[in-house]
């Protein structure tokens, strides 16, 4: 423990009775006073009293203050605070923040385990559980032992430099103890607010006028990216180290390039805060009493959790598990059960989704339920209205898990009012009102005006423009939901009014770019008629169901004023198909959009039907799998339909032909299985050519 003495003056390195020289007294005070910043915000064991503390801070202000070139970036005095800043800058991770997997029971689990046994060859491995903190990813960077770098996890590649904020934690270390660090160290860990912290912060926002936090999650993430690094350091801010990214020139004996829980001890030697929960384990089984112990302590723990997580302990066990996308195979968050609170249904409302599904929502007397105050929960559908038993004016039992949106589970019977009202979902869209309708056992109504109503405009709009419909090169998502917000679009026969000028005034869209956009809505005047059926978005029609219909009537006319029996005749179209088609060209607002389509422009050459000669794989099912270097799958799928062919999504028994590609998976295995015919690539091109010819 490094020794001090409280009765050494401030003006001067004379009266000193550390060190002759002013920079070793400077040196000998960062030491005295890390060492007691982590005996108390890290070990919770204090050996000063904090006035003690406060002395030997002021000494090295002081200090500081008269000779500014000993001022060093590690020094505790740096904690309290800079200047105000504009913004964050960027920071690109090095090694990308992933994301976990999650599981909800103890069968989940199970599976976790069976797979990395399976992928580990069955050889024995040891996991890590660790509680699941409810706080913001971090990654800090040292460099020759000083932090240098933190940078919050962003998307997992891209994060805002927080450092500025961060500094300002007493509980991260400034400067790493010891002497045997790599020269690079990427630390990763949770920054979090204790229950006890946000609850000062909360009072202390009420005495000041100002709004309060929701849970101690958003008040840690509101905290950490205050632009005022003075307001962050009066946060009540911690963090638990979890893991490390880039390490650079670690040393030959170095336990980081071991397991994980070596890891973590090792961080914690040189001053970085490690959870004392953190537990090694020896088979699965163990996890699921680690997991039954801490959620039943949850309610005790200092700091909000939501979950558990596992990790296998060996890294080279670790790597041979490997990674899935954005999330790796040896690691896995458990997360706890929903949790539940009582509040009054006051009304309920109904939300049109972008696809035109209407969504019953119940308004609630304000419940603090799950980390988070809750006034509006799902009711899905009607059938769930009835089940639930649900009506306006009841009390009901409010779910909330982690970020899913909240549901209202049931009414409290025995708290029921006397006067409480039943509740029926509209005929018509709330909207737009055209007719709203549930087609067969469908759960959902659907607002049946999908190219006029306002709440399905922009899906409407990108599916109208997508590559397969009209194509509409350089109509991109962003691009839409511009126009859409700015009023310069209303509906997709819009888009054939628009102007150079209207366009390259808009942001980020110059004279160049408005020419060529234009230039692409004028060519997609010319189409064909499957791709005209296909980009108005009807309900289930499809581009092979597109084809069909183009195929069978060959007059869109023909189309338009055809009933569902009729309909039916058409290959690929059941009596909900037949239904959705009948109800779309039955409402007005869709034939007036459709007519403003035509005056615009929109033409096709004519049809000639073909017989089935002229179609050779006519009503054969048919599978894409794995990947094709000739012809793209979209073209393969197009010039399949063309032909006759069903294309499939999913190998099953009605499956006659299986095209595979390069590393075609589990759908060739299963075709296999089956003793499905089986073609490849260059099969599939010459059976096309051989139709051409």
């Amino acid at each position: 423990m490094p020794t001090f003495s409280t009765s050494t003056t401030t003006s001067s390195a004379s009266n000193s009775t550390c060190s002759d020289t002013l920079q070793e007294q400077v040196q000998h005070l960062h030491s005295i006073l890390n060492y007691h910043s982590h005996r108390y915000y890290v070990l919770d064991d204090p050996e000063i009293p904090d006035s003690e503390y406060d002395k030997l801070f002021c000494q090295l202000e002081v200090i500081e203050a008269e000779h500014p070139e000993l001022l060093s970036l590690d020094s505790p005095t740096q904690r309290v605070g800079g200047k105000v800043l504009d913004s964050f800058q960027q920071i690109t991770h090095q090694m990308p923040m992933l994301s976990l997997s999650n599981a909800f029971s103890s069968d989940e689990i199970k599976d976790f385990a069976q797979r990395i046994d399976e992928r580990l060859e069955h050889e024995h491995f040891d996991i890590v559980a660790e509680p699941k903190l409810d706080g913001l990813a971090i990654s800090l960077r040292y460099e020759y032992g000083l932090l240098i770098q933190a940078a919050t996890r962003g998307d997992g590649t891209t994060g805002e430099d927080v450092i500025n904020n961060v500094r300002t934690i007493q509980s991260i270390p400034l400067r790493l103890t010891g002497a045997t660090y790599p020269r690079i160290l990427e630390v990763r860990g949770e920054i979090f607010m204790p229950k006890k912290g946000f609850e000062r912060l909360n009072q202390s926002q009420i005495a000041k006028g100002e709004k309060t936090f929701a849970n101690p999650r958003n008040a840690a993430a509101g905290s950490l990216r205050q632009l005022d690094s003075k307001t962050a350091a009066s946060r009540p801010l911690d963090m638990f180290c979890y893991g490390i990214g880039v390490v650079e020139d670690p040393h030959d004996d170095d336990p980081m390039q071991t397991t994980h829980h070596l890891i973590l001890n090792q961080l914690n030697t040189w001053g970085l805060p490690i959870c004392s929960e953190v537990k090694k384990l020896n088979q699965w089984q163990d996890c699921i009493e680690y997991y039954d112990s801490i959620l039943l302590r949850r309610p005790d723990l200092p700091y909000e959790i939501d979950g558990v997580v596992y990790k296998v302990d060996s890294l080279a066990q670790q790597q041979k598990a490997g990674f899935i996308s954005r999330a790796p195979r040896w690691a896995i968050a458990h997360k706890f059960p929903a949790e539940e609170a009582m509040t009054r249904l006051l009304n309920i409302d109904v939300q049109v989704g972008r696809t035109g599904a209407l969504t019953p929502v119940g308004r609630l007397e304000p419940v603090f339920v799950g980390g988070v105050t809750v006034t509006n929960a799902t009711l899905h559908n009607q059938s769930e209205i009835d089940r639930k038993g649900v009506r306006i004016g009841d009390m009901v039992i409010v779910r909330r898990a982690g970020d899913v949106i909240p549901e209202i589970v049931k009414p409290v019977l025995s708290a029921r009012p006397e006067q409480t009202d039943a509740y029926t979902m509209p005929d018509h869209c709330p909207i737009c009102h055209s007719l709203a309708e549930r087609v067969n056992d469908e759960a959902k109504s659907r607002c049946t005006g999908g190219l006029f109503c306002p709440a399905q405009r922009k899906e409407a709009i990108k599916h109208f423009a997508s590559r397969k419909a009209m194509d509409i090169d350089g109509l991109g998502d962003k691009l839409v939901e511009q126009m859409v917000d700015a009023e310069m679009i209303h509906d997709i026969s819009d888009l054939f009014s628009l102007s150079i000028d209207s366009i390259s005034a808009m942001e980020r869209m110059g004279q160049k770019s408005a020419d060529n956009l234009i230039q692409s809505i004028e060519t997609c005047k010319s189409t064909t008629l499957p791709r005209f059926i296909y980009s108005l978005g009807i309900r289930e029609v499809g581009e092979a169901t597109a084809l069909a219909l183009a195929n069978h009537y060959r007059y869109f006319p023909e189309i338009k004023k055809a009933k569902s029996e009729e309909l039916q005749e058409v290959p690929d179209v059941g009596p909900v198909v037949a239904h959705n088609i009948e109800s779309f060209f039955d409402q007005e607002h869709n034939n007036e959009v459709i007519n403003q389509l035509l005056q615009a422009g929109i033409h096709w050459p004519e049809i000639i039907k073909k017989d089935e000669l002229e179609l050779p794989l006519l009503d054969k099912i048919i599978v894409l799998t794995g990947s094709l270097s000739v012809m793209n799958r979209n073209d393969a799928k197009a010039r399949l339909i063309e032909l006759g062919a069903k294309v499939s999504g999913s190998v099953s028994k009605k499956t006659q032909l299986v095209i595979a590609g390069d590393k075609a998976g589990s759908k060739l295995k299963k075709a296999e299985e089956l003793g499905i015919e089986i073609m490849d690539e260059a099969e599939m091109l010459a059976l096309f050519n051989h139709y051409e010819s």
